[in-house]
């Protein structure tokens, strides 16, 4: 994988991934940005919106007099997002196309920078951290939102395949991308003078949640890089079962864990 390339990229499942995904952490995003403060009249950034993102929540905390601004390198993920700012009226959101490592956006231009899961998948954080802090407005607020999978269960146990599965797609991440860059997060903050603020927020998943799915989502999108690191017979004998554990009555579970930090750049 390059240095910007996303490891989902061009998986017909993904669009209906981050829409999944968008609408679950919605709660968390509203509860950040209650912590941060009134946004009325901010302008905002949601880098890598793909296709739904923070792109609401922000709408609403910026208010009508302010401006969000969703950003993508993908022009399906674009496309996507356009039908759904359409659809929800949201009237004060633009989007736009532009590659975070050689953006076009000003310097300087946003109260507030959100990026979720573009570190994980992405790498390159200094470089990303070097981009947010340009681009957000001295006094202005960087967010940034990683997972840490080790949350991520189903219960009752035991679940070996679903349990071997999830720690398959951990291989995966671990060897094209990094899943552990949310635990340093403070530390990547502080290299740029900014003192971060951490939460964290996990998800239980009811029986019957479409989000219990995810591990199965992953797999479609990463099926040739498993396929790399496993024989592929035996990673269909691994969905298989795992897919007969998940449809057991009364199965649930938790999320992986939302890494959520946030700090301002000094004046």
């Amino acid at each position: 994988m390059t240095g910007n390339q996303y490891l989902l990229a061009g998986q017909s499942s993904e669009l209906d991934r981050l829409q999944l995904q968008a609408r679950v952490w919605e709660p968390a995003g509203r509860r950040l940005l209650a912590d941060i403060g009134e946004g009325r009249g901010a302008r905002a950034l949601d880098v890598g919106c793909g296709a739904m993102g923070w792109l609401r929540v922000l709408s609403e905390w910026v208010g009508p007099d302010g401006e969000v601004v969703g950003t993508d390198i993908d022009d399906g993920m674009l496309s996507t997002a356009d039908q759904f700012v359409a659809a929800e009226e949201l009237r004060n959101v633009a989007l736009m196309k532009d590659d975070l490592f050689a953006s076009d956006l000003q310097p300087e231009s946003f109260d507030l920078v959100h990026a979720r899961f573009q570190m994980s998948p992405l790498g390159r954080a200094q470089e990303q951290m070097e981009s947010y802090v340009r681009l957000v407005r001295p006094g202005g607020v960087i967010v940034l939102e990683d997972l840490d999978i080790g949350s991520w269960h189903f219960n009752p146990p035991p679940t070996p395949a679903l349990d071997e599965l999830i720690a398959r797609l951990r291989d995966v991440f671990e060897q094209w991308a990094d899943p552990h860059v949310g635990r340093r997060h403070p530390e990547l903050f502080r290299s740029f003078d900014i003192e971060a603020s951490v939460r964290a927020d996990v998800q239980a998943l009811p029986p019957g949640h479409p989000y219990l799915w995810l591990p199965f989502q992953f797999a479609a999108g990463l099926d040739g890089a498993l396929r790399s690191l496993m024989d592929a017979e035996k990673l269909e004998q691994l969905k298989a079962q795992a897919e007969t554990e998940l449809q057991q009555p009364n199965r649930w579970g938790t999320t992986f864990t939302l890494l959520q930090s946030w700090g301002r750049r000094a004046k």
